[in-house]
């Protein structure tokens, strides 16, 4: 009697572990389906698109904005050639992509240049298709230099051909190291793309480094911060989220 009750226990466990292990597994499941298909989670770690995103900022990116390719799953499996449903990215967006030069490391730049645009920038004004674009100064903006010191540098509204306005940085004012640069022509199936802070910024206008970015490459579109800390504290101290987290970019839509 005993013995019967013991194989009864026994089955009973094995029956709620591989339950548990079934749900866990569901779970898992749902949540590549939606990273795959609907949203990924990113976090900011450079200051390349100050002041629109800062360093701890945590986003979701829409996967689905710009159809789907191979980097649109993890670990980029060659399971899809080129893109399927896919829609172009507007200028203007801020969008994930991978970068050219490994297809592995994950890039978030602002879309500037269209295929067929040609792009420069002269004395810190950025030119598409030989027209100057709008800028505005408006009140200075309070940022690190290279060398660690907080300084106070122009900040200005800028204005692109579609009317997509956003605000950006010049920490070295226009007389930066990509404050002038030849003329890029975009190749078919490609976009140029650039940081907010504009001499800080390693995007497309390092050939050697980024360049331009296949269509193929992106990953999708950034939407909403749905968290934000300072970028000296962690996150998983909780004690200290009162005065760590940025509680004013909270579910802030990004543009």
């Amino acid at each position: 009697m005993d013995q019967a009750r013991v194989r009864e226990r026994t089955k009973k466990d094995e029956g709620g572990f591989w339950e548990t292990v079934k749900v866990v597994a569901q779970a898992l499941l749902i949540a590549l389906v939606v990273r795959t298909i609907l949203f990924q989670p990113f976090n900011i770690p450079s200051g390349s698109l100050i002041p629109t995103l800062l360093i701890g900022d945590y986003l979701f990116v829409s996967k689905y904005s710009y159809g789907y390719s191979r980097h649109s799953i993890p670990f980029s499996p060659p399971v899809i050639t080129g893109r399927i449903w896919g829609t172009p990215p507007k200028r203007g967006d801020i969008a994930v992509f991978k970068l050219p030069k490994d297809n592995t490391t994950d890039y978030i730049k602002r879309v500037i240049g269209l295929p067929g645009d040609r792009i420069q920038v002269v004395e810190g004004r950025l030119q598409i298709n030989g027209q100057t674009l709008k800028r505005e100064r408006i009140a200075d903006y309070r940022t690190e230099d290279p060398f660690g010191r907080v300084v106070e540098v122009p900040r200005y509204r800028e204005t692109n051909p579609e009317g997509v306005t956003y605000t950006t940085i010049e920490r070295d004012g226009d007389k930066g190291f990509w404050d002038n640069t030849p003329v890029y022509v975009v190749p078919a199936n490609h976009y140029f793309m650039m940081g907010d802070n504009r001499d800080n910024s390693t995007d497309s206008r390092d050939e050697a480094s980024v360049g331009y970015v296949p269509y193929e490459n992106f990953v999708g579109r950034a939407e909403i911060i749905f968290f934000s800390i300072d970028e000296n504290a962690s996150a998983w101290k909780l004690w200290e989220w009162p005065w760590t987290v940025r509680w004013e970019r909270l579910f802030r839509p990004i543009h």
